[in-house]
């Protein structure tokens, strides 16, 4: 069965987990473990001048010693002074990107002497286990378990993908610039939804990990991997740095009031000033860990004898996406920035009792003119007056 999403607190006192002293030594024989398990691993690794959560086969894929420089519209890896091994913040890829597929077909079809037939050619998903996963990816997990899952209507093959996952998570002790993971209540310590959680303590230049568990299956991974009771110190220090963490973060959402707000906003002329700037390319949907939209595609061979079903990611930024016949809804790049940024942060919230947001700061970075939400949203905020009709977002 599918886990749920339960809290296994190291701050709150409330589930007291067990802590372990891991060495990298003690890691790569997770990994073995996991592998011996059959897990397909996805973890993080260097890839096309990023780093991104990609298939990990040993200790050695991770990318000791690499960091990324990010900011609004810049991204680049950088080295490090140390050998740490989670000494980064999420790339452009998230779990999304292996429980939510960008390309699944669903179904293929021929014909054959008159005869019709729909091809049984559906294969059974990996099984999963996820490395380096942060605190707002996970909370990304369970915003999307809410849709896709737990909804009116599920979505079969995410709830096949996402059943039966197994989460080493790490907390996150050096955010970037572009985070706001602590305004929005999802990071950057990991609060829930993980096996086994670390933090990476870096002693004169190498690592070595505090873990805790968060299931029995976790627990029962630790001790087999042979980690070691941690002594009480360490988990004191490593709650500092969970904390300097938040307080490092320069970026927030103010989230108080914010669908009001947004409805409030809907005739705002800051929306003009968003779309001079905005280049509709839909970046922030494809790197948002949240974000959800589809369309569906029938192709056909040149013989017309098979023919074959696909789902792929949208975006709401397409013009097409909101086609309907005679034309589309959202015509222009203010309309379509507006319904993102709304849905979001606004309707979101009525249509599954939570924000869609996790605040990992993906957009920001990603945007290649380096739209900051954060500072859209104040701004927006700002522009608010008593004078603004409240009014649903079209």
């Amino acid at each position: 069965m599918r886990r749920r999403l339960v809290a296994c607190a190291m701050s709150n006192g409330e589930e007291q987990s067990s802590y372990f002293v891991l060495k990298p030594a003690d890691l790569a024989g997770i990994i073995d473990s996991l592998k011996q398990q059959e897990y397909t691993i996805i973890g993080p690794a260097c890839r096309d001048g990023a780093i991104v959560y990609d298939s990990i086969d040993k200790l050695e894929d991770l990318p000791a010693g690499w960091t990324t420089v990010q900011e609004a519209g810049v991204c680049r890896l950088k080295r490090r002074p140390d050998a740490a091994l989670f000494g980064y913040v999420p790339g452009a890829t998230s779990l999304k990107n292996s429980l939510h597929a960008a390309r699944l077909r669903l179904f293929s079809a021929e014909r054959d002497n008159g005869v019709f037939r729909i091809l049984p050619d559906r294969e059974a998903p990996p099984r999963y286990a996820f490395l380096g996963v942060r605190g707002c990816d996970l909370a990304a997990v369970a915003v999307q378990d809410k849709v896709l899952i737990e909804g009116q209507y599920t979505d079969p093959e995410y709830r096949d993908r996402r059943e039966g996952i197994f989460v080493v998570a790490v907390h996150c002790t050096e955010p970037a610039p572009t985070c706001f993971c602590a305004s929005m209540g999802t990071g950057p310590a990991v609060r829930n939804g993980y096996d086994v959680a670390l933090t990476e303590l870096v002693d004169n230049g190498h690592p070595v990990f505090l873990a805790e568990s968060g299931s029995a299956g976790g627990e029962g991974l630790l001790k087999a991997a042979g980690a070691s009771p941690a002594p009480p110190n360490l988990a004191v220090r490593a709650r500092r740095l969970h904390e300097d963490a938040a307080k490092a973060q320069t970026r927030a959402v103010e989230t108080g009031g914010l669908k009001q707000v947004l409805y409030d906003s809907f005739e705002s002329q800051h929306w003009d000033s968003i779309a001079r700037r905005c280049l509709a390319c839909g970046n922030c949907t494809m790197v948002c860990p949240t974000c959800f939209c589809v369309t569906v595609e029938d192709t056909t061979d040149l013989s017309g004898k098979r023919a074959e079903r696909w789902r792929s990611w949208d975006s709401c930024f397409t013009q097409n996406y909101s086609y309907i016949h005679g034309g589309s809804v959202r015509t222009s790049t203010k309309s379509r920035y507006r319904q993102w940024l709304t849905h979001k942060l606004a309707s979101w919230q009525d249509q599954f009792g939570m924000l869609g947001c996790v605040g990992c700061g993906r957009c920001i970075t990603w945007c290649p003119v380096g739209i900051d939400l954060t500072a859209e949203v104040a701004a927006l905020r700002a522009s608010t007056g008593p004078s603004v009709g409240t009014r649903s977002a079209a």
